[in-house]
């Protein structure tokens, strides 16, 4: 029988995770991605250099693993489906514009953003982690809406939400203006007039 005092291996480690993921994020928002290393990162988390390596391979995918931490797990749940599909649609951008604006996800978001560009291979985790579940819960939430005849036979469901979505991140990405809830409506009411349906007779 264990020691009661002695905790368990699988404990220790997931402690050890939780203080890495918890000394990434931190430390992002601190001193940035670029000055980010893997040594700072177990010296704040208390671990050895070693451990890190052990379950990552770099410090993006190190990043990468907090932020999925931070936004609750890369699994959203499915979007309301009211009935309204313009109420829906505009509450989860305005939620993606309170998560894109809120610092403690937007310094490790804009951080994994750039150093995709240079690391393919973190690039599609990214995606496949974090931006493609969500993509996919406003797909389906579309098709719900194209079967109840809310939006037009034969559209694109994956344009349609790359025209609802990419314009959120390209204001945020570049910076060309406010990323607001406002704005996240206008792009909702202009996405909702290109995907209804034609008048009938038509």
């Amino acid at each position: 029988m264990a020691d009661p005092k002695t905790p368990e291996p699988s404990r220790r480690s997931e402690r050890s995770r939780q203080a890495i993921l918890t000394a990434a994020v931190e430390l992002v928002g601190e001193v940035g991605y670029a000055r980010l290393t893997v040594e700072a990162i177990a010296a704040r988390a208390g671990v050895g250099k070693q451990t890190i390596y052990r379950w990552w391979p770099s410090k993006g995918a190190v990043v990468l693993d907090a932020f999925v931490e931070l936004s609750g797990g890369s699994q959203p749940a499915a979007l309301p489906d009211t009935g309204d599909l313009k109420a829906d649609l505009e509450g989860v951008l305005r939620a993606t514009v309170q998560e894109l604006t809120d610092p403690r996800f937007e310094l490790p978001s804009r951080a994994l953003t750039a150093e995709s560009q240079a690391d393919a291979a973190l690039a599609q985790q990214f995606v496949e982690a974090v931006l493609r579940p969500h993509l996919k819960a406003i797909q389906e939430r579309l098709r719900s809406a194209q079967r109840a005849g809310q939006v037009a036979k034969g559209v694109d469901l994956e344009v349609a939400v790359e025209l609802l979505v990419g314009p959120l991140f390209h204001r945020w990405l570049l910076r060309t203006a406010p990323l607001t809830s406002a704005y996240a409506d206008t792009v909702v009411a202009l996405a909702m007039a290109a995907l209804r349906p034609p008048p009938k007779g038509r």
